[in-house]
């Protein structure tokens, strides 16, 4: 078996948390199977609630207080998590977003959150973390809407966004919802300041398959990367490898449609999505 992962309680609340669930349950003398059998869940869910990655629901939250006698300890921490409504992870990028000049995006699998209508983002959210309740999604939700007043300064940064087509072709949350994001995309396509291209399927195998990709530049400091892959993210801020991302992104803008050529695209996938829906009502 191999040996637990270090854990690092000063990281964040989230590991904080995490942390002090581990010390409890190994004082209890159960295995990380063991107890999630106990509440009941995956045991590789209580392995993701240890390492910081992932906050239990208030029911698995408030289970696992009772079963390892926390006396509410882990209740009241649970709580100051679950305030925070993005992960460590992903506040640390949206600082440095909310400082940037220019944002060049490969988007992998869904418009950026910038671009997101708020349909769009409720799906998006709901089909990515299934455990949240109601309210917790409505939270979410306002809060990626939020960030997108930073389009709307007086100075806004460039965003430029590299679009794979699966992204405009995939019916998130179904035809009237893609309907109302690709009429957002088409509208702000080529406003100042946004440009937007679609990397086709015909391209084929590309440079940044691995992922989402972000490269944020500053006025008087270097550039850095983010990297995103489903619930976790990695900011690089390493000067060669900041180089190698930047270099992969350049071979996927070589790569995609022309901005022109892209709004076409975005025109036809749009009206796809309304023969769609005629289909669906004869």
């Amino acid at each position: 078996m191999p040996a637990p992962k270090d854990l690092d309680p000063s990281a964040s609340l989230a590991a904080l948390y995490g942390a002090k669930l581990r010390k409890l349950r190994g004082r209890a003398g159960w295995t990380q199977r063991e107890l999630g059998e106990k509440i009941p869940v995956a045991h590789s869910r209580i392995a993701q609630f240890e390492l910081g990655n992932e906050t239990p629901p208030e029911d698995v939250g408030r289970r696992l207080d009772e079963l390892l006698g926390a006396d509410g300890d882990l209740n009241d921490l649970w709580g100051h998590v679950r305030r925070t409504p993005f992960p460590d992870w992903a506040r640390m990028f949206m600082e440095y977003e909310a400082r940037a000049t220019a944002m060049h995006k490969y988007m992998a699998h869904s418009v950026p959150g910038l671009l997101q209508t708020e349909a769009y983002a409720r799906e998006v959210l709901r089909l990515g973390q299934p455990w949240c309740t109601g309210t917790e999604i409505d939270d979410k939700v306002a809060a990626r809407i939020s960030r997108q007043s930073l389009l709307r300064r007086t100075h806004p940064p460039l965003l430029w966004v590299v679009l794979d087509e699966a992204v405009i072709r995939r019916p998130v949350g179904g035809v009237a919802v893609m309907r109302e994001q690709l009429d957002r995309l088409i509208r702000v396509s080529g406003t100042p300041g946004v440009e937007l291209q679609v990397l086709p399927f015909d391209a084929g195998g590309h440079a940044a398959m691995g992922g989402s990709l972000t490269l944020l530049s500053f006025d008087n400091s270097p550039d850095v990367a983010y990297l995103e892959a489903g619930h976790s993210g990695q900011l690089v801020e390493e000067r060669a490898m900041v180089a190698r991302h930047s270099y992969r992104y350049d071979l996927v803008h070589a790569e995609a449609l022309p901005p022109e050529a892209s709004t076409a695209l975005l025109h036809q996938a749009m009206e796809d999505f309304g023969t769609c829906a005629t289909q669906a009502v004869t």
